[in-house]
């Protein structure tokens, strides 16, 4: 009986271990956004004055799908929770004229990223 109790109460301390070393593998709670950022940026004309209505494009070059966003007044523009595992291209366009192209890679681990567009 002596024996029995010695294995069962090793058992006990060997599954509590295994279980808390599992446990603290997971992620936390509040890693809800696990794999996603935000870009955000103005776009800006030739003077560097804001442009309020141009049409900022996000394109996903895993499948060609495009987001737009129009810019505010302060010509701010804002894509939330965007995939970290992607690349992206990013540009804007106002009457008629764009901006140039830039690249968000999937090596880039910033959450955040800011990219100010100049339509010259």
């Amino acid at each position: 009986m002596r024996a029995f109790r010695k294995e069962s109460r090793a058992r006990k301390v060997w599954c509590t271990a295994a279980l808390a070393a599992f446990i603290s593998m997971l992620p936390a709670a509040g890693a809800q956004t696990f794999g996603l950022k935000n870009v955000q940026g103005k776009v800006l004309d030739g003077n560097s004055a804001p442009i309020n209505g141009a049409i900022v494009y996000l394109e996903n070059r895993r499948n060609d799908d495009i987001k737009t966003f129009i810019s505010t007044s302060d010509g701010s523009y804002r894509f939330a929770d965007i995939s970290a595992d992607t690349d992206y291209s990013l540009w804007a366009a106002y009457h008629g004229k764009k901006s140039g192209q830039k690249t968000i890679s999937s090596f880039d681990s910033r959450k955040q990223i800011n990219i100010d567009l100049k339509i010259k």
